[in-house]
């Protein structure tokens, strides 16, 4: 089979549509490439929302990789079940889930949790929890450098909460998180000069933390668009700054139009068919609300690797209509093979994806922990 069809499962006839598949030789490929982006191992801390999958976390484990970042208590206890020694919830705990996780790291001795924090009231309410489970939980500042949703300035009051946080029992802090998502200039000059504007002050933030006497703490920055600019940080007096990116692993065509320095490899598709042909010109294809993000505007959420010329002009909860111009020569039962502009969303949308290797389908992954709770 050649690189342009590597997508092809000669076996499809037996894949029930729409279905989402994974190429686990181009994950394989994926993870190494990820690990030759950056000079020690022991600095990725990559996010699982993107796969949310035992097998894929494995796949990753077998790298080297120890350490990973993730956004729910079902994400953290998948984790902990592929045996990952380091998880940090990258979400501040609140009401419920404040007892979930302290369960949870009684339920995984073996595996080192942590999460954030961004107010004192918060972590008052997690270290009452936690000392009465006599456990000590090690937290991180959650830090807001452009994002604005959560998170503090990292500026004095930051200081000031990490030094009230160290007189609490229950808890303990340990570092700094600053996720920059918003950065995603596609010129990488730019990318870079605006990411390393946003990080700046929590690098001032961390080295009067140490001045002041604290241990030196640790950062996790940046996502998949950052990842290869804070790959190349170091600061002389501070632990290496962690990286977070996660979308790599299965890539898609959203950060593939966007990060061409990053040459990761699209490895999950969703496979759809040609259900009607309500007109001259149109196809209606089982690919609706339910099968694909659709977060993005209409004519984005997905395209068509065998057949680039559709365009999508109307969607419904099963459905999704597209154009594709007079004189077409499709048919009722033709196999599409879509790349979704955002797999992330589109992965928690299926309860499995069916592994595709050879060009033929061989088993499956299941999505643990698109469950919000799997024991915990």
């Amino acid at each position: 089979m050649s690189d342009s069809n590597w997508y092809v499962i000669d076996n499809v006839a037996q894949l029930d549509s729409p279905a989402l598949v994974v190429y686990p030789d181009r994950v394989r490929e994926n993870v190494t490439l990820l690990t030759q982006a950056i000079y020690d191992v022991n600095r990725l801390r990559p996010h699982v929302k993107t796969n949310k999958s035992r097998e894929a976390t494995r796949l990753m484990l077998e790298a080297g990789i120890q350490k990973f970042k993730c956004a729910t208590i079902a994400e953290a206890e998948m984790l902990a079940m592929a045996g990952a020694t380091d998880v940090l919830l990258a979400y501040q705990p609140v009401g419920a889930k404040q007892q979930r996780f302290v369960e949870l790291i009684q339920k995984y001795p073996d595996t080192l949790f942590s999460c954030l924090v961004d107010n004192l009231a918060t972590a008052l309410q997690l270290s009452d929890l936690a000392s009465v489970a006599e456990i000590s939980i090690p937290v991180y500042v959650d830090l807001n450098v452009g994002m604005n949703r959560t998170g503090i300035a990292p500026d004095e009051h930051a200081k000031t909460l990490y030094a009230q946080l160290t007189q609490l029992s229950g808890i303990r802090p340990v570092g700094l998180h600053a996720y920059d998502g918003h950065i995603r200039n596609p010129d990488l000059a730019q990318r870079t000069a605006e990411c390393d504007a946003a990080f700046a002050p929590v690098q001032q933030l961390a080295e009067a933390l140490s001045a002041d006497g604290f241990a030196p703490p640790l950062i996790v920055a940046g996502g998949s668009p950052t990842f290869p600019i804070h790959t190349k940080r170091h600061i002389d007096g501070l632990p290496p700054v962690e990286c977070s990116p996660g979308t790599f692993i299965y890539w898609d065509k959203g950060y593939g139009a966007t990060l061409a320095e990053q040459p990761f490899l699209p490895a999950a598709l969703v496979v759809t068919r040609v259900i009607s042909l309500p007109d001259d010109t149109k196809l209606c294809l089982d690919l609706g609300h339910k099968s694909i993000a659709a977060e993005c505007e209409l004519g984005l959420r997905v395209s068509f690797l065998n057949a680039p010329e559709l365009k999508a002009i109307g969607q419904s909860e099963e459905h999704l209509v597209v154009e594709a111009g007079a004189g077409h020569t499709y048919q009722i039962g033709d196999v599409l093979y879509g790349i979704p502009n955002h797999i992330c969303p589109t992965v928690a949308l299926y309860e499995r994806a069916f592994t595709i290797e050879d060009g033929l389908v061989t088993g499956e992954w299941a999505t643990v922990a698109r469950d919000r709770i799997i024991a915990v």
